[in-house]
């Protein structure tokens, strides 16, 4: 099988045996592992000024960034930023990364029109408006419904490369919510239910991420049935049994390295959280899939990363853990 197709049975919570399938929302080392800076970190405002052939050599180069960072760790999963991001620039860097490594990986980008936790400077307004107009913040999420769903459609009609859609607006912090079980039922869930089963139709999948403390709104999170959620937090107190127990055998579960014990963890520590989540991991079931319990940002020492992957590649294995 292909990491693509390892990567889909996954998310199907089909039997796979061999290695766990792991990738990183994420991986803003790249500067550090190749010398390059990562995607997203980089400035375009002159992209239509450039020539053709300059603007090929930026985008050749980016995707290139992104298979060889799969390559170099592992991963099943290519987690792309489109930069530029309109639709005619995504398309074409899908097809130089499905021109370059053919079916070899399972690609997804953001697609999340729900609301997210707002910044700090907008947060005592936006808390405002979910007590006084949260029929306008759901005539808004209306739109972004509908420009969600027009994006995809349109990258269907264009040859259907991506398979799949991240959905990353986080809703929680470390110790609660932000979203309340009864604001998630009036601002968030009708939303999330609809894009998911919309993207389905379309032969899209979809992981539903969200840090922190999910435990309050997860039953209601695997009630809009997402293929698959991430990255149930260990430093907001979610465990990979008891998230298990709540939602089920039938979506996948992503995580759940401690990236707070990545960044500061001493190197045993690191090591006994790594075997604790590869553990809890496969012994959750046929869906599961390895990964940090966020993204590897810039600032998490690259070394520790490359700690965890190799420890990942050592016990890893649905056929090493079932002979014990």
């Amino acid at each position: 099988m292909t990491n693509r197709e390892r990567f889909i049975r996954t998310l199907k919570c089909e039997p796979i045996g061999g290695q766990v399938p792991t990738f990183e929302l994420v991986f803003f080392l790249t500067m550090e592992a190749f010398g390059k800076v990562h995607p997203s970190h980089r400035f375009y405002e002159q992209w239509n000024q450039m020539s053709y052939r300059e603007r090929s050599l930026h985008m050749n180069e980016m995707a290139q960034l992104y298979i060889d960072t799969a390559k170099r760790y592992g991963h099943s999963a290519i987690f792309i930023h489109p930069n530029p991001g309109d639709v005619e620039n995504i398309q074409w860097l899908l097809e130089l990364i499905r021109e370059k490594s053919g079916d070899e990986y399972y690609i997804m980008m953001h697609g999340d029109p729900t609301w997210a936790i707002p910044d700090g400077e907008n947060m005592m307004e936006f808390s405002a408006r979910m007590f006084d107009e949260p029929e306008k913040l759901n005539e808004e999420s209306r739109i972004r419904v509908e420009q969600s769903l027009e994006l995809a459609a349109k990258l269907d009609e264009k040859g259907h490369l991506l398979d799949g859609f991240a959905l990353c607006s986080d809703y929680c912090f470390n110790v609660n919510p932000f979203f309340s079980p009864d604001s998630f039922d009036e601002l968030i869930g009708p939303f999330l239910k609809e894009v998911i089963a919309e993207y389905r139709k379309l032969g899209y999948y979809t992981i539903k991420h969200t840090d922190g403390n999910i435990m309050p709104i997860l039953k209601q999170i695997a009630d809009c049935r997402p293929d698959a959620i991430h990255s149930l937090d260990p430093q907001g107190g979610v465990s990979i049994p008891e998230v298990r127990k709540i939602v089920g055998p039938d979506i996948a579960l992503v995580g759940n390295v401690n990236c707070g014990l990545l960044q500061t963890g001493t190197d045993e520590e690191c090591r006994a959280d790594v075997l604790r989540a590869l553990r809890e991991g496969m012994a959750a079931g046929r869906g599961y899939i390895f990964s940090t319990s966020n993204c590897v940002y810039t600032g998490l020492p690259l070394e520790r990363y490359e700690m965890m992957m190799e420890l990942w590649r050592q016990y890893g294995s649905y056929d090493a853990y079932e002979k014990k």
